[in-house]
């Protein structure tokens, strides 16, 4: 991404909703950037765990960005609401099998260290953006 891309656009300084467009959600971004760590460090793991975690892991990446589309294109805040759910849903089980990848051996640590900032940022930003859309 450009630098340009990278600014905030139509986003306060919590990176939420005053935007016609996902592609400008702040949230929906940093989402992007998880799904492309998760397919970077899984793409060490072993063969055997081709079609079990690493299939998982890359399935709840992706659904984190593709609920926050999801949703924001609905129009209706209910329905948003309930898609950044399944987007925080995803984040709650990324988290755990980012876990258990460290305790099964097939990552460290410090592989891992980005991903777990940008997920428990990505929980924050979900949850607010949340209870803000249902606020108004």
């Amino acid at each position: 991404m450009t630098s340009e891309e990278n600014k905030p656009r139509g986003e306060n300084e919590e990176g939420t909703a005053r935007t016609n467009d996902y592609k400008d959600l702040l949230v929906w971004r940093k989402g992007i950037t998880l799904v492309k760590q998760i397919y970077h460090l899984t793409h060490r793991f072993p063969n055997d765990e081709k079609f079990v975690l690493v299939s998982q892991m890359r399935r709840a990446a992706i659904s984190i960005p593709s609920n926050i589309a999801e949703g924001q294109a609905r129009k209706s805040r209910a329905e948003f609401v309930q898609f950044l759910s399944h987007a925080e849903g995803s984040v709650a089980e990324l988290d755990t099998q980012l876990i258990l990848s460290v305790e099964l051996g097939y990552c460290s640590e410090s592989d891992v260290q980005e991903a777990f900032g940008l997920v428990s940022e990505l929980r924050k930003m979900l949850n607010s953006l949340r209870r803000k859309l249902l606020k108004q």
